[in-house]
């Protein structure tokens, strides 16, 4: 089997990856919808893929792996791997958690990124309402994840939040010093969570980046009563393209609260000095950053041999993403905890995939399928409504 084509349509809002072969096969990949402006760059792989066999997935994925970068330039190598995968999985008959040491688990267990309701503001009262809401979600979500402090609107609601000038553009800009009152009042947001979320669900804090270390000690040591899942990408995460091992292990030691970040890192190479320096409690690669299902499966196994625990991000990643995060999450070790759960956007999305179960989410967690490859395929007739003029030709 040969490769002819790499193809990238933006479906919606997501970049989606089509490889083609010579023997009729096709895979599917999906990157995040945040990204339309990555077709280009996933089309610069092409001349690296023609003419190889897709099945051979690590034999391919060592020509373009290291073309890739921090997110989102890992994003395009990532999409490219998940429809490697889907190919071989389809090619062999079985699904892809076959390929990828086959299953640990039978369902998967997701908790709440995806499944949002508008903030009324940022109040203590409108955090509390807010995850009322999504704790009432048909999902049953076991674990829900929220934005407090730079991952949320508080730097331009709450007056004197932190020591800085507020900002726009880039995602999550704002960095600096936090007020008292500024901390104060993130700790009563997430007291008025807890009140809601009980010890019945989970509750994960999605924090920045942008805090400076010691407001980030404040806030853990002050939080440890409330036993939260974990505070998130306090001191880097999201488009930051660096780690900075030393200090997050400065912070984990400081407190019992779990810190977790993961997000934005390509390549295992790049979690080893979270991993064997014990900085973080809980990484969240996403699969569509770190380059693809293989490579967040290593991570994850590495991570257990150290304590460490998993929850991979995936709030943006498509119901392509969605199947490829059920299939790898089956197979990993024991120090799991849930994925991040996407949801489709735009919501068409529902009607052009086939193979999803239905529900989804039943009490938060999700039935591992065995069709092969990911397991879902497009209803081609209804997808091509959603084509732009300069993809008509995807399907074909």
């Amino acid at each position: 089997m040969k490769i002819t084509h790499l193809k990238c349509a933006i479906i919606g809002e997501n970049p989606v990856v089509r490889i083609v072969t010579d023997e009729g096969i096709d895979g599917y990949g999906e990157a995040e919808n945040t990204k339309t402006y990555l077709k280009p760059h996933i089309l610069f792989y092409q001349p690296y893929l023609l003419g190889e066999d897709p099945t051979n997935v690590e034999r391919v994925m060592l020509k373009i792996r290291r073309l890739g970068s921090f997110k989102p330039w890992g994003s395009a190598v990532s999409a490219i791997e998940m429809a490697l995968w889907d190919i071989a999985g389809k090619a062999a008959g079985v699904p892809v958690y076959k390929l990828l040491g086959g299953k640990v688990r039978d369902k998967v267990r997701v908790y709440n990124g995806g499944v949002r309701f508008k903030m009324k503001g940022s109040s203590p009262q409108d955090y509390a309402e807010n995850v009322a809401l999504m704790k009432e979600a048909k999902e049953g979500f076991s674990i829900i994840k929220q934005g407090i402090g730079f991952h949320s609107q508080m730097p331009w609601q709450v007056p004197d939040f932190f020591y800085g000038d507020i900002s726009s553009g880039a995602p999550h800009p704002n960095r600096g010093p936090l007020t008292e009152r500024g901390l104060k009042h993130i700790i009563a947001c997430v007291e008025a969570m807890k009140a809601v979320t009980g010890d019945e669900v989970g509750l994960a804090l999605d924090c920045g980046p942008g805090w400076m270390l010691t407001d980030a000690i404040r806030l853990a040591k002050a939080l440890e009563p409330l036993n939260v899942m974990w505070l998130e990408d306090l001191l880097t995460g999201d488009y930051t393209p660096y780690v900075l091992a030393d200090v997050y292990r400065e912070l984990t030691q400081s407190t019992t609260t779990p810190i977790h970040t993961g997000e934005q890192i390509y390549l295992r190479q790049n979690f080893r000095e979270l991993i064997e320096r014990h900085a973080v409690r809980i990484i969240g690669p996403d699969p569509a950053d770190i380059g693809g299902l293989a490579e967040l499966k290593w991570v994850a196994e590495y991570a257990d041999l150290h304590g460490i625990l998993m929850a991979p991000h995936g709030i943006f990643d498509g119901l392509i993403g969605l199947a490829a995060l059920v299939q790898v999450c089956a197979t990993l070790p024991q120090n799991y905890i849930a994925f991040e759960y996407p949801v489709a956007r735009p919501e068409w999305w529902y009607e052009i995939i086939t193979g999803l179960p239905d529900p989804i989410v039943k009490n938060s967690l999700i039935d591992v399928w065995d069709r092969p490859g990911l397991g879902i395929a497009f209803d081609i007739p209804k997808a091509k409504k959603y084509l732009s003029a300069e993809d008509q030709d995807f399907f074909e």
